[in-house]
């Protein structure tokens, strides 16, 4: 009788055990991370190429990734292929110039294009956590290769 007794106070320690800790585990919201990227052209002439872009594919940076130290400063060997992503959504914008210089109609255009994607992420429930923009510009006559990107990155609470 006294070893049911003990046998049972153990299995109920151990449930409760079990419960609270994933109730920790639980408590903590999981994220997922979401990376859209323009690319606009600022190729004189309209001859560059525009885009948004979003990887549909999931890639773990762990398989990609090495650490070099004092004793083993061994070189990532991982190959571009196995890096590279051929399942992404590709949304066309138009070039911010065209024959006749800078065309403000494209720059309004693109803007409606990325807003109208980026509601939609909204709407789906990501939420915009920070925007970062760059440009590589022509440098003059002997450069005329140009765009400008920004990345928009989003988060959402895992189910």
């Amino acid at each position: 009788m006294r070893k049911a007794i003990l046998t049972s106070l153990l299995a109920i320690t151990t449930i409760f055990c079990l419960t609270a800790q994933n109730q920790i585990d639980n408590s903590k919201p999981k994220f997922e991370i979401k990376v859209i990227t323009s690319v606009e052209s600022i190729v004189p002439l309209g001859l560059g190429r525009s885009r948004i872009i979003s990887s549909n594919a999931e890639r773990d940076y762990k398989e990609f990734s090495s650490e070099q130290t004092s004793d083993d400063n061994t070189r990532n060997k991982s190959k571009r292929k196995n890096i590279r992503v051929k399942d992404f959504e590709e949304i066309k914008l138009l070039n911010f110039y065209n024959v006749g210089g800078i065309r403000f109609q494209n720059i309004a255009a693109n803007d409606a294009v990325i807003s109208s994607k980026l509601t939609g992420m909204l709407a789906d429930g990501w939420d915009l956590i920070f925007v970062t923009s760059a440009v590589e510009s022509d440098a003059g006559e002997t450069d005329e290769q140009g765009i400008f990107i920004t990345r928009y990155i989003f988060k959402r609470q895992l189910q």
